[in-house]
């Protein structure tokens, strides 16, 4: 599973391509209390991975699966004396929705999974870091992946929900185009010609976040990026829709668990990092 040479923590490398995988390494407290907007699908490779949890400490060993739904708060530390080791994708709601035919986002409740389907899932989409997933293999991945997800879980919500999928998806749209600047809800009901509350209601059951969130997350991910190349904080704060740097750092924190600086840290350690063989 690993190299065998000393380990070196505190890193973070994205694999080749566009596809949002990632590998990373951490010794005790990795991550504080945060929550992402997407999936996070994860494979522990080495070491044991401790998140609290929907109010309760999760521990993920070698080969253990990890499934974070959109907008759960959680950590991340080390569950032993060992670093621990790990490799994910984050994955889009609305990219396991249209896999599911549009029905309600499942939901693993204890965040940790030892079923094989799920393990055969994410390993296809996880094993070969220096090469970027080919779009064809990419789809077929995510396929794989939101199936196995709904046969361990089985549905989140009642099925009979009905959403408005246009909608949602013309309030999404809007958003991805104009997050840098004040968006309001009086904004996606004219974009939807949809009553703000049932769209309200529809995105966070189509993304599993509120229209708000989505929009802080579209900044930050901005924001990281321009961060990542050197851009100055304030900079990057005044071009991604931030008030003022502070206010950057205490939401980048919110939704990575880490500051920018120990974020690029990390990134720039992961430059360092041995390669992980998973198997």
């Amino acid at each position: 599973m690993t190299t065998g040479r000393p380990e070196l923590h505190g890193w973070i490398r994205r694999a080749a391509g566009s596809a949002a995988r990632f590998e990373a390494c951490f010794a005790g407290a990795a991550f504080s209390s945060h929550r992402h907007d997407t999936y996070v699908f994860c494979l522990t490779v080495s070491g044991v991975q401790s998140f609290d949890y929907r109010g309760t400490t999760r521990h993920s060993p070698a080969n253990g699966v990890v499934v974070l739904h959109p907008d759960e708060r959680h950590d991340g530390r080390a569950g032993s004396d060992t670093p621990f080791r790990y490799r994910a994708i984050s994955v889009a709601p609305a990219e396991v929705q249209t896999c599911l035919r549009g029905r309600p986002l499942p939901h693993l409740a204890n965040g940790t999974s030892d079923d094989r389907r799920l393990h055969r899932a994410l390993q296809a989409l996880l094993q070969d870091f220096d090469r970027p997933l080919e779009p064809l293999q990419y789809d077929d991945g995510i396929y794989g992946l939101a199936t196995a997800l709904l046969a361990v879980c089985g549905p989140a919500t009642d099925r009979n929900v009905r959403i408005d999928r246009r909608a949602v998806e013309r309030a999404r749209a809007y958003i991805d185009a104009n997050s840098s600047r004040r968006v309001t809800m009086d904004d996606l009901e004219q974009a939807t010609d949809c009553d703000r509350w049932q769209l309200s209601r529809d995105f966070r059951a189509a993304h599993g976040t509120s229209p708000y969130r989505y929009v802080m997350q579209r900044r930050l991910a901005r924001a990281r990026a321009h961060i990542e190349a050197g851009v100055p904080g304030a900079q990057a704060a005044a071009e991604c829709g931030f008030s003022d740097q502070s206010h950057l750092v205490r939401q980048f924190r919110q939704a990575f668990g880490l500051s920018p600086k120990q974020w690029c840290k990390a990134v720039h350690n992961g430059s360092r990092a041995p390669c992980t063989i998973v198997q």
